[in-house]
Protein backbone atom coordinates (compact mmCIF):
# COMPACT_ATOMS: atom_id res chain seq x y z
CA UNK A 1 0.00 0.00 0.00
CA UNK A 2 2.67 2.24 0.58
CA UNK A 3 5.03 1.41 -1.87
CA UNK A 4 1.70 2.23 -4.34
CA UNK A 5 0.91 5.51 -2.77
CA UNK A 6 5.06 6.60 -3.58
CA UNK A 7 5.13 5.59 -7.74
CA UNK A 8 1.69 7.63 -7.83
CA UNK A 9 3.25 10.51 -5.99
CA UNK A 10 6.62 10.52 -7.78
CA UNK A 11 4.24 10.14 -10.93
CA UNK A 12 2.53 12.86 -10.54
CA UNK A 13 5.18 15.30 -9.18
CA UNK A 14 6.87 14.22 -12.33
CA UNK A 15 3.48 15.53 -14.45
CA UNK A 16 4.20 18.72 -12.76
CA UNK A 17 7.62 19.57 -13.57
CA UNK A 18 8.27 22.71 -15.62
CA UNK A 19 11.44 21.49 -17.34
CA UNK A 20 10.47 19.45 -20.81
CA UNK A 21 12.69 15.82 -19.98
CA UNK A 22 13.80 16.44 -23.99
CA UNK A 23 15.50 19.83 -22.94
CA UNK A 24 18.39 19.96 -20.67
CA UNK A 25 18.20 21.07 -17.59
CA UNK A 26 19.87 24.87 -16.27
CA UNK A 27 20.71 22.83 -12.32
CA UNK A 28 22.43 19.32 -11.93
CA UNK A 29 20.05 18.36 -9.52
CA UNK A 30 17.09 16.41 -10.47
CA UNK A 31 13.58 18.15 -9.51
CA UNK A 32 12.64 15.22 -6.18
CA UNK A 33 15.86 13.71 -5.46
CA UNK A 34 19.35 15.05 -4.62
CA UNK A 35 21.24 12.89 -6.97
CA UNK A 36 23.65 15.12 -9.34
CA UNK A 37 23.37 14.91 -13.06
CA UNK A 38 26.08 15.43 -15.36
CA UNK A 39 25.98 18.38 -17.48
CA UNK A 40 26.11 18.18 -21.41
CA UNK A 41 29.36 18.93 -22.41
CA UNK A 42 30.03 22.36 -24.96
CA UNK A 43 32.33 21.50 -27.58
CA UNK A 44 34.81 24.80 -27.56
CA UNK A 45 35.84 26.29 -31.03
CA UNK A 46 39.42 27.90 -31.48
CA UNK A 47 37.79 30.42 -33.77
CA UNK A 48 35.21 31.23 -31.37
CA UNK A 49 37.65 33.77 -29.57
CA UNK A 50 38.25 35.67 -32.79
CA UNK A 51 34.97 35.56 -34.67
CA UNK A 52 31.81 36.33 -32.76
CA UNK A 53 29.51 35.96 -36.03
CA UNK A 54 30.27 32.21 -36.82
CA UNK A 55 26.93 30.74 -36.83
CA UNK A 56 28.16 27.03 -36.82
CA UNK A 57 30.55 27.50 -33.38
CA UNK A 58 31.13 23.50 -33.39
CA UNK A 59 32.55 23.69 -37.08
CA UNK A 60 36.25 24.00 -37.09
CA UNK A 61 38.39 27.10 -39.03
CA UNK A 62 39.56 26.23 -42.61
CA UNK A 63 43.34 25.75 -42.35
CA UNK A 64 43.99 28.71 -44.20
CA UNK A 65 43.13 30.77 -40.96
CA UNK A 66 45.65 33.14 -39.54
CA UNK A 67 45.51 34.04 -35.42
CA UNK A 68 46.89 37.23 -34.17
CA UNK A 69 48.30 35.19 -31.33
CA UNK A 70 49.78 32.49 -33.72
CA UNK A 71 53.69 31.86 -32.44
CA UNK A 72 54.79 31.15 -36.02
CA UNK A 73 55.95 34.26 -38.07
CA UNK A 74 57.33 34.44 -41.77
CA UNK A 75 60.58 33.47 -41.89
CA UNK A 76 61.25 36.16 -44.45
CA UNK A 77 60.46 39.21 -41.82
CA UNK A 78 62.10 37.73 -39.18
CA UNK A 79 66.23 38.73 -40.18
CA UNK A 80 65.16 41.63 -41.92
CA UNK A 81 66.33 45.37 -41.16
CA UNK A 82 65.84 48.90 -42.53
CA UNK A 83 69.21 50.72 -43.47
CA UNK A 84 69.24 53.99 -43.94
CA UNK A 85 70.46 55.12 -47.80
CA UNK A 86 73.22 55.96 -49.10
CA UNK A 87 74.18 59.67 -49.54
CA UNK A 88 73.65 60.99 -53.80
CA UNK A 89 77.18 62.02 -55.34
CA UNK A 90 78.37 65.28 -54.39
CA UNK A 91 76.79 65.85 -51.82
CA UNK A 92 77.80 68.55 -48.96
CA UNK A 93 76.12 68.30 -45.50
CA UNK A 94 74.48 71.76 -44.36
CA UNK A 95 76.77 73.42 -41.74
CA UNK A 96 75.11 73.19 -38.18
CA UNK A 97 73.47 76.21 -36.66
CA UNK A 98 75.87 76.86 -34.12
CA UNK A 99 79.19 77.24 -36.88
CA UNK A 100 76.67 79.88 -39.01
CA UNK A 101 77.52 83.50 -39.14
CA UNK A 102 75.52 85.59 -37.17
CA UNK A 103 72.70 87.57 -39.14
CA UNK A 104 72.12 91.48 -39.16
CA UNK A 105 69.02 93.00 -39.09
CA UNK A 106 69.04 93.63 -42.61
CA UNK A 107 69.15 90.24 -43.58
CA UNK A 108 66.59 89.02 -41.16
CA UNK A 109 64.24 91.81 -42.45
CA UNK A 110 64.91 90.79 -45.71
CA UNK A 111 64.48 87.10 -45.17
CA UNK A 112 60.64 88.31 -43.35
CA UNK A 113 60.03 89.96 -46.62
CA UNK A 114 60.62 87.04 -48.82
CA UNK A 115 58.88 84.86 -46.52
CA UNK A 116 55.70 87.64 -45.92
CA UNK A 117 55.78 90.03 -48.72
CA UNK A 118 57.11 93.59 -48.39
CA UNK A 119 56.94 95.57 -44.99
CA UNK A 120 54.18 98.30 -45.02
CA UNK A 121 55.69 101.63 -45.54
CA UNK A 122 53.57 103.74 -43.58
CA UNK A 123 51.93 105.94 -46.28
CA UNK A 124 48.48 105.09 -47.60
CA UNK A 125 46.75 105.86 -50.64
CA UNK A 126 44.81 108.52 -49.00
CA UNK A 127 47.78 109.99 -47.40
CA UNK A 128 46.99 109.30 -44.23
CA UNK A 129 49.27 108.20 -41.22
CA UNK A 130 48.34 104.68 -40.53
CA UNK A 131 50.47 105.46 -36.99
CA UNK A 132 48.19 107.95 -35.38
CA UNK A 133 45.38 105.31 -34.20
CA UNK A 134 41.81 106.90 -33.60
CA UNK A 135 41.15 107.74 -29.66
CA UNK A 136 37.93 105.35 -30.01
CA UNK A 137 40.55 102.46 -31.12
CA UNK A 138 43.09 103.22 -28.48
CA UNK A 139 39.83 103.19 -25.50
CA UNK A 140 38.83 99.70 -26.91
CA UNK A 141 42.19 98.03 -26.90
CA UNK A 142 43.89 99.99 -24.38
CA UNK A 143 43.68 97.97 -20.60
CA UNK A 144 40.92 99.18 -18.62
CA UNK A 145 41.15 101.63 -15.74
CA UNK A 146 45.03 102.50 -16.25
CA UNK A 147 46.22 105.79 -17.81
CA UNK A 148 47.16 105.55 -21.54
CA UNK A 149 50.20 107.50 -22.84
CA UNK A 150 50.10 109.21 -26.40
CA UNK A 151 52.37 108.36 -28.62
CA UNK A 152 53.57 110.63 -31.08
CA UNK A 153 53.99 108.95 -34.66
CA UNK A 154 57.47 109.23 -36.25
CA UNK A 155 56.86 110.72 -39.29
CA UNK A 156 59.14 113.96 -39.05
CA UNK A 157 56.25 116.55 -38.71
CA UNK A 158 56.31 118.41 -35.66
CA UNK A 159 53.23 119.69 -33.40
CA UNK A 160 52.59 123.16 -32.24
CA UNK A 161 49.18 123.83 -30.26
CA UNK A 162 47.51 127.09 -30.79
CA UNK A 163 44.61 127.23 -29.21
CA UNK A 164 42.70 125.14 -26.28
CA UNK A 165 39.30 126.50 -25.29
CA UNK A 166 36.16 124.75 -23.81
CA UNK A 167 33.21 124.30 -25.60
CA UNK A 168 29.73 123.63 -24.49
CA UNK A 169 26.70 122.20 -26.80
CA UNK A 170 23.38 122.43 -25.00
CA UNK A 171 20.83 119.46 -25.26
CA UNK A 172 17.65 118.76 -24.50
CA UNK A 173 19.29 117.56 -20.79
CA UNK A 174 20.97 120.35 -20.60
CA UNK A 175 24.85 121.31 -21.33
CA UNK A 176 27.79 119.28 -22.43
CA UNK A 177 31.13 120.28 -22.03
CA UNK A 178 34.38 119.78 -24.14
CA UNK A 179 37.45 120.82 -25.71
CA UNK A 180 38.49 122.28 -28.71
CA UNK A 181 42.23 122.11 -29.90
CA UNK A 182 43.59 123.94 -32.51
CA UNK A 183 46.96 122.52 -33.66
CA UNK A 184 49.75 123.15 -36.26
CA UNK A 185 51.83 120.29 -37.78
CA UNK A 186 55.02 120.93 -39.85
CA UNK A 187 58.26 119.38 -40.85
CA UNK A 188 60.30 122.96 -41.79
CA UNK A 189 61.21 122.16 -44.79
CA UNK A 190 58.23 123.37 -46.73
CA UNK A 191 55.24 120.78 -45.45
CA UNK A 192 52.55 122.20 -42.87
CA UNK A 193 48.78 121.66 -41.99
CA UNK A 194 46.19 122.99 -40.07
CA UNK A 195 43.89 120.58 -37.76
CA UNK A 196 41.16 120.79 -35.44
CA UNK A 197 39.34 118.29 -33.06
CA UNK A 198 37.05 118.05 -29.93
CA UNK A 199 36.72 115.77 -27.38
CA UNK A 200 35.96 115.22 -23.65
CA UNK A 201 39.96 115.13 -22.59
CA UNK A 202 42.40 117.89 -23.71
CA UNK A 203 44.49 114.71 -24.81
CA UNK A 204 42.32 112.90 -26.60
CA UNK A 205 41.11 116.95 -28.52
CA UNK A 206 44.78 117.51 -28.85
CA UNK A 207 45.70 113.87 -30.33
CA UNK A 208 42.39 114.37 -32.82
CA UNK A 209 43.63 117.73 -34.34
CA UNK A 210 46.70 116.53 -35.05
CA UNK A 211 45.16 113.72 -37.21
CA UNK A 212 43.14 115.86 -38.73
CA UNK A 213 46.07 118.28 -39.45
CA UNK A 214 48.19 115.38 -40.88
CA UNK A 215 45.57 115.08 -43.37
CA UNK A 216 45.35 118.42 -44.77
CA UNK A 217 48.94 118.71 -45.62
CA UNK A 218 49.93 121.68 -48.21
CA UNK A 219 53.73 122.62 -49.68
CA UNK A 220 54.68 126.33 -48.84
CA UNK A 221 56.71 127.50 -52.17
CA UNK A 222 59.55 129.03 -50.62
CA UNK A 223 63.03 130.54 -52.72
CA UNK A 224 66.53 129.79 -51.66
CA UNK A 225 66.58 132.23 -48.70
CA UNK A 226 63.91 130.70 -46.96
CA UNK A 227 60.87 133.56 -48.15
CA UNK A 228 58.12 133.92 -50.29
CA UNK A 229 58.96 134.00 -53.77
CA UNK A 230 55.77 137.00 -53.51
CA UNK A 231 53.51 138.63 -51.59
CA UNK A 232 50.41 137.21 -51.29
CA UNK A 233 46.62 137.79 -49.32
CA UNK A 234 44.30 135.58 -47.66
CA UNK A 235 40.78 135.20 -46.11
CA UNK A 236 39.02 133.16 -44.78
CA UNK A 237 35.40 133.97 -42.77
CA UNK A 238 36.04 137.30 -41.08
CA UNK A 239 39.86 136.87 -40.59
CA UNK A 240 42.28 138.69 -43.37
CA UNK A 241 46.03 137.80 -43.63
CA UNK A 242 48.47 139.99 -45.37
CA UNK A 243 52.20 138.10 -46.09
CA UNK A 244 54.79 139.84 -47.99
CA UNK A 245 58.09 138.40 -48.55
CA UNK A 246 61.51 139.83 -46.83
CA UNK A 247 65.28 139.68 -47.17
CA UNK A 248 67.84 137.79 -45.57
CA UNK A 249 68.79 138.21 -41.63
CA UNK A 250 64.64 139.85 -40.95
CA UNK A 251 63.17 136.48 -39.50
CA UNK A 252 59.96 136.09 -39.01
CA UNK A 253 57.81 139.31 -37.46
CA UNK A 254 54.13 138.37 -37.13
CA UNK A 255 51.72 137.29 -34.47
CA UNK A 256 49.08 135.07 -33.58
CA UNK A 257 48.85 132.13 -35.42
CA UNK A 258 50.38 133.78 -38.46
CA UNK A 259 53.71 133.54 -36.91
CA UNK A 260 53.11 129.46 -35.62
CA UNK A 261 52.21 128.38 -39.57
CA UNK A 262 54.94 130.29 -40.51
CA UNK A 263 57.57 128.97 -38.66
CA UNK A 264 56.45 125.29 -39.01
CA UNK A 265 56.85 125.39 -42.88
CA UNK A 266 60.34 126.60 -42.46
CA UNK A 267 60.21 130.15 -43.43
CA UNK A 268 63.05 132.08 -41.76
CA UNK A 269 62.42 135.58 -43.50
CA UNK A 270 58.85 137.13 -43.85
CA UNK A 271 55.95 139.61 -42.82
CA UNK A 272 52.65 138.59 -41.77
CA UNK A 273 49.80 140.99 -40.49
CA UNK A 274 46.42 140.14 -39.10
CA UNK A 275 44.03 142.43 -40.51
CA UNK A 276 40.24 141.20 -39.53
CA UNK A 277 39.22 138.67 -36.81
CA UNK A 278 41.63 137.51 -33.88
CA UNK A 279 40.03 134.04 -34.17
CA UNK A 280 42.98 131.93 -33.92
CA UNK A 281 41.61 128.94 -36.51
CA UNK A 282 40.40 131.40 -38.85
CA UNK A 283 43.33 133.37 -38.93
CA UNK A 284 45.37 129.99 -39.22
CA UNK A 285 43.65 129.05 -42.08
CA UNK A 286 43.93 132.34 -43.68
CA UNK A 287 47.77 131.62 -43.59
CA UNK A 288 47.13 128.43 -45.08
CA UNK A 289 44.87 130.32 -48.15
CA UNK A 290 47.48 132.79 -48.91
CA UNK A 291 50.34 130.48 -48.91
CA UNK A 292 48.16 128.40 -51.33
CA UNK A 293 47.85 131.47 -53.75
CA UNK A 294 51.78 131.48 -54.38
CA UNK A 295 53.28 130.08 -57.07
CA UNK A 296 57.34 129.79 -57.91
CA UNK A 297 59.17 131.64 -60.86
CA UNK A 298 59.93 128.59 -63.20
CA UNK A 299 55.89 127.33 -62.78
CA UNK A 300 54.80 130.80 -64.21
CA UNK A 301 57.54 130.45 -66.76
CA UNK A 302 56.57 127.10 -67.96
CA UNK A 303 53.00 128.14 -67.67
CA UNK A 304 53.64 130.93 -70.44
CA UNK A 305 56.35 129.36 -72.21
CA UNK A 306 59.08 131.53 -72.05
CA UNK A 307 62.35 131.02 -70.50
CA UNK A 308 62.43 131.86 -66.71
CA UNK A 309 65.13 135.05 -66.75
CA UNK A 310 62.40 137.39 -69.76
CA UNK A 311 59.85 137.08 -66.37
CA UNK A 312 61.42 140.60 -65.19
CA UNK A 313 61.73 141.86 -68.79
Amino acid sequence: MASTTLSSLSTTFSSLSLIHPSQPSLSTHSFLSFKPRTPTPIKASSSSSTNNNNPNPNKSPPDNTIFFNQEETDPQWVDTQSEPLSPPEGFVAPPSFDELPPETEEEVAAAYEEIYGPAYSGVSILGSDVFVMDSKVKKQTGFGGTKRRRERPKDGFDERVVQVRRVTKVVKGGKQMSFRAVVVVGDKNGQVGVGVGSAKEIATAVEKSATNARRNIITVPMTKYATFPHRSDGDYGAAKVMLRPASPGTGVIAGGAVRIVLEMAGVDNALGKQLGSNNALNNARATVVAVQKMRQFKDVALERGIPMEELWK
